[in-house]
């Protein structure tokens, strides 16, 4: 069998949004001029354009499809995030931030935080941000690149981006339709399927035309046009660890900080969100509708802009979970079709990004052999459960008792890996990622769980033989030297407005 002629030439894209545009712009890079990429858009069906924070491997992929940061920037009102930080999670009036990046330099071959741990126990320890570049720099509303020297605590953090999503999926437009993709206004009202195979054949829009595909991807959103509308592949539900099932989103002036981090403050029954882009402010309220209104969580939001709403509240219903399977014969599911994971660690880019290496990794051939969808739905599956499972904790871990909503969340059953997890830190101070592909490494299982969790119970006892380490005067010339490096550099304005600053943004 001659292989070139099965090859995949014919690819539809079923919906535009980030999702649609990230995975054209992906896949017009990487399959270059033999086959065709037709994207299906209509302009009377919105998108939920509400995914404004991310995390820093979007500039690795950003970085791969040949864009320029600072033009990324200026285009999309885009500016620094360093940090995400929690407020009230753990208790009304407490902080801390989740920061890109690791905590310190090491100083030994038993990691930081042990000695961390052990000096803060007995009181000769600062809070653990102030050993953490990103986090101090974030504190300080300051920002400039990291430097590649190892040797330097400024080498010791990483960065993403605040940006306007609805513009991000124009820019990307613009790139894809430029590397050849056609786009087609149209809404799709049928899904014609192969009577033997149950292959998608074709879609078929409203004005009759339609369109044929080898493969179809669908970045549909919630509804799932292709995956669950055609081709019944179920939902896994995880409301039961995750509560929380709307958000109301509404932009506003700006007034505060111009902060380089994303801000997450618990509320009574879910929490708000506070993104500072150039020309605005993004804020939203997660919440649980057993436990608030929807009138009361959206007049909750409004009593907490920092300046004038600039649109109507948009209210959002969603099932967190995913599908039981993301690829099924010749569909794939990409973006909030996939599945949805509330926003409170800025993922829902990132897991578009991933799923499109993936599908780039394991791209079929016309033959769609069974191993490539297996393997490609079991990686999928493990990188929501580990983002699923990091999610939970920052709701089960909480000392609040104020509200029926903190009650639940801190008494529920939770999955038996993050168990594990949780039980392994309060037990020695183990932490983080069991598989190299986690999106959340240590320093961040760190963060949340010392933010969330405090000390653990016992020092390691392999510290108590490092009896030449003068750990408590190393850790207080590490904390010394972080606030001074922060400190060094210049504002996250002066940085956005000397490096790329949109051109309406005075």
């Amino acid at each position: 069998m001659n292989m070139k002629n099965r090859k995949i030439r014919r690819v539809a894209i079923i919906g535009g949004g980030s999702a649609g545009w990230i995975t054209a712009a992906a896949l017009a890079r990487s399959l270059q001029d033999d086959c065709s990429i037709t994207l299906v858009e209509s302009e009377l069906i919105g998108t939920v354009g509400v995914g404004e924070a991310t995390v820093p491997p979007v500039r690795l992929f950003n970085r791969s499809l040949g864009i320029d940061e600072d033009e990324l920037l200026k285009s999309t009102q885009g500016t620094i995030k360093l940090a995400i930080q929690f407020n009230d999670w753990t208790r009304p009036g407490h902080s801390y931030f989740h920061p890109f990046g690791q905590f310190g330099i090491e100083f030994d071959t038993v990691p930081l935080q042990y000695y961390w741990t052990r000096a803060r126990r007995k009181g000769k320890a600062a809070e653990l941000d102030e050993y953490c570049m990103a986090s101090m720099a974030a504190l300080e509303n300051r920002f400039q690149k990291p430097t590649t020297d190892p040797r330097l605590v400024q080498s010791t953090y990483d960065y993403a981006y605040h940006l306007d999503a609805g513009l991000y999926a124009k820019f990307l437009r613009a790139r894809s339709e430029d590397a050849g993709v056609t786009r087609v206004e149209g809404r799709v009202v049928d899904v014609l399927l192969d009577g033997e195979s149950g292959f998608i054949e074709s879609v078929r829009l409203e004005d009759g035309r339609e369109i044929s595909a080898d493969l179809f991807v669908d970045c549909s959103g919630f509804r799932g046009l292709l995956i669950e509308g055609a081709l019944k592949t179920g939902y896994e539900d995880w409301t039961n660890w995750l509560a929380c099932d709307r958000a109301v989103a509404i932009p506003c002036e700006h007034g505060g900080e111009f902060t380089p981090y994303t801000q997450s403050t618990a509320l009574e029954a879910g929490w708000q969100w506070r993104i500072p882009l150039q020309h605005r402010i993004g804020n939203g309220h997660v919440y649980c509708s057993r436990h608030v209104s929807d009138d009361e969580a959206t007049a909750r939001l409004l009593d907490n802009l920092d300046g004038k709403p600039l649109a109507d509240p948009n209210l959002l219903r969603f099932t967190t979970g995913c599908r039981k399977q993301f690829w099924h014969k010749n569909c794939v599911s990409i973006g909030l079709s996939a599945g949805f994971l509330e926003p409170l660690e800025s993922t829902s880019l990132h897991l578009i990004q991933t799923a499109v290496g993936r599908l780039l990794a394991m791209f079929p051939d016309r033959d769609f052999g069974q191993f490539n969808i297996d393997e490609y739905n079991r990686l999928t599956r493990a990188e929501y459960e580990w983002v699923r499972d990091f999610l939970i904790l920052h709701y089960h871990a909480t000392e609040r008792d104020d509200t029926s909503f903190w009650r639940e969340c801190a008494s529920m059953s939770i999955p038996d890996e993050l168990r594990y997890r949780m039980d392994k830190f309060k037990a020695l101070g183990h932490v983080g990622a069991t598989a190299g592909a986690e999106l959340f490494g240590q320093s961040s299982w760190l963060a949340v769980m010392v933010g969330q969790m405090g000390l653990p119970d016992n020092d390691v006892p392999i510290i108590e033989h490092r009896t030449a380490i003068d750990a408590e005067n190393l850790l207080d010339e590490l904390r010394d030297l972080t606030r001074e490096a922060a400190l060094s550099m210049r504002t996250h304005r002066r940085y956005i407005q000397r490096n790329c600053r949109a051109e309406s943004v005075k």
